[in-house]
């Protein structure tokens, strides 16, 4: 199927050269009833999209496009478990997770949501010993650290969410989370923890990750030296994974794996096992309610019309902006402190979702998928980047995520900070015409006008929360996995798989072979051949922790 020659996706490229002229200062002028028509309120979350370049037209095209692209029957094959990562063979069912619904999941005879449910009452066992302080390090201590050891979905969804969460942190335990192969990552935290407290989970599916290994290993041997006892690794140490004999074979007792499946894609995984250290930091209730909001979201995407359906509207609006307005990049401006690594997380979710030029029939496509995704916290970012936000002649649609209320009620913080983030919302759709800058000037002022304008017209979505909590954030990432999942299916994408990153590992691996070794194993090109050249020529030994 070639999405780009759809009777619709025609419609919708004349539909966007004839609104070109279209500025939004005038839409809400012409509308005073727009902010009604294009705002949702759910589950103590308000979803205003009033401020994106669009009109009824718009937006009645925008839902043929989803209707033409059997959403619905997207939605039934995802909910249903049909094997939808078709290159990898698998079903996508993180979305069973957090199933809270009494019906069955039936997988090849096999009911899965009583797997589900057998990992997390393994979960809560275990937080719970940790917590209670029955569980023991190999000096009899209880353990007050957590270090996770993980990269990409096995750290950035934990991370984010165990960061955002801290009013909800478990009283007298600190989690850490390592990714970076950099050895500054780990080194760093090895000289804030004690051995004889701390309880290392090493996060991989199949334990053959290159850089969680190569940190497990290190950390390993840095709690040897000072356990001086292999059989103590059992008490310092579980493992989320799959591949029990490699689990064995480091050391971890087995019965301290926590299993998850094949269906789980590794940025979507933070609802299983491999939310274990962030359980361990705010809870098993918490992390639960955490499940609750994303199951309501999920209910909401499965139930509501197109017309009304939150994820669907910010897929539909993302491609109207991508591929009909020509933006390239999104950027996401949190208004919360809490959500400040949440720009990271999406990074991962839509990139290496939809980054993608291949269709689900393994042919080039010739329309453009995922804008690059970037970010920062909101207020920090007016006294950054968004002098360009504002006067460049780049196009860079923006969502702004909020709450109404702060977990730390000090003074005039929270009004002040809603109060910012509105403005710069109004700002950037409005802009500035060249008579209003000149209103503004002296007589003597009057040559610094051109610098005042500000064309506005820039895009954007609002998401506030009365709160931040579990229960909301939940809500939250479900809606932004559901946007990715919609735009695929109107990409004609598989957004379940990742082969852009293979080629990268494997030369890594023949790039290491040709340092490590003294035999030249594998030919490069000039470049690289300098590279390592100069890197072997200035090379100190690795010093142990």
């Amino acid at each position: 199927m070639n999405t780009k020659q759809s009777e619709v996706w025609k419609k919708l490229e004349k539909h966007a050269h004839e609104s070109k002229t279209v500025h939004l200062r005038e839409a809400f002028k012409q509308d005073d009833k727009r902010f009604d028509k294009y705002s949702i309120n759910f589950n103590n979350m308000l979803f205003d999209y009033s401020k994106q370049r669009i009109t009824e037209e718009t937006m009645s095209l925008l839902l043929e496009l989803a209707e033409t692209s059997d959403i619905e029957k997207w939605q039934d094959k995802l909910f249903q478990g049909e094997p939808i990562n078709h290159t990898e063979n698998r079903s996508v069912l993180h979305t069973a997770l957090r199933d809270f619904s009494e019906s069955k999941l039936i997988i090849e005879g096999n009911d899965i949501k009583a797997d589900i449910e057998i990992v997390l009452k393994k979960m809560e066992a275990f937080i719970e010993r940790i917590h209670s302080g029955k569980w023991k390090g190999f000096t009899g201590k209880s353990i007050n650290t957590i270090v996770n050891i993980g990269i990409g979905g096995s750290d950035l969804g934990p991370k984010m969410l165990y960061n955002a969460l801290k009013p909800y942190h478990e009283p007298g335990l600190k989690v850490h989370f390592i990714s970076n192969l950099d050895g500054a990552d780990l080194a760093e935290c090895i000289a804030k923890i004690d051995p004889e407290t701390t309880l290392f989970t090493i996060a991989s599916k199949t334990f053959t990750t290159l850089e969680t290994l190569q940190n497990a290993h290190t950390a390993r041997d840095w709690f040897l030296r000072h356990s001086h006892d292999e059989a103590a690794i059992a008490k310092h140490f579980v493992a989320i994974s799959t591949n029990t004999k490699s689990v064995a074979e480091f050391g971890i007792d087995t019965d301290n794996m926590f299993e998850f499946w094949d269906w789980v894609g590794g940025r979507f995984s933070l609802w299983s096992a491999i939310g274990l250290p962030l359980a361990l930091g705010i809870g098993m209730e918490h992390f639960n309610s955490l499940r609750e909001g994303a199951f309501s979201a999920d209910i909401h995407f499965k139930a509501q019309p197109f017309e009304k359906n939150i994820p669907v509207l910010m897929a539909l609006l993302g491609i109207w902006n991508r591929n009909f307005l020509n933006a390239e990049t999104l950027a996401i401006l949190p208004y919360d402190h809490a959500l400040s690594q949440f720009p990271d997380f999406l990074q991962q979710l839509e990139m290496e979702s939809n980054g993608k030029s291949i269709d689900r029939e393994g042919e080039s496509i010739n329309y453009d998928t995922n804008p690059v995704v970037w970010g920062a916290t909101g207020n920090n970012g007016q006294h950054a980047f968004f002098q360009l936000l504002h006067q460049s002649n780049t196009l860079i649609p923006i969502d702004f995520i909020g709450s109404v209320n702060s977990a730390y009620s000090l003074k005039g913080h929270q009004q002040r900070l809603f109060s910012n983030m509105t403005a710069q919302a109004e700002a950037l759709m409005h802009g500035k015409t060249e008579d209003e800058a000149l209103e503004e000037l002296s007589s003597e002022q009057k040559h610094l006008s051109p610098y005042k304008v500000f064309k506005g017209n820039v895009p954007s979505s609002t998401l506030l929360f009365k709160n931040i909590t579990p229960h909301s954030l939940g809500m939250l990432v479900a809606f932004y996995e559901q946007k990715v999942f919609v735009q695929g299916a109107i990409w004609n994408l598989n957004s379940f798989d990742q082969w852009g990153v293979e080629l990268g590992k494997k030369l890594a691996n023949e790039v290491l072979d040709d340092i490590v070794s003294n035999d030249k194993k594998n030919m490069h090109d000039s470049s690289t051949e300098g590279l390592m050249s100069y890197f072997k020529s200035n090379f100190m030994d690795d010093i142990a922790l």
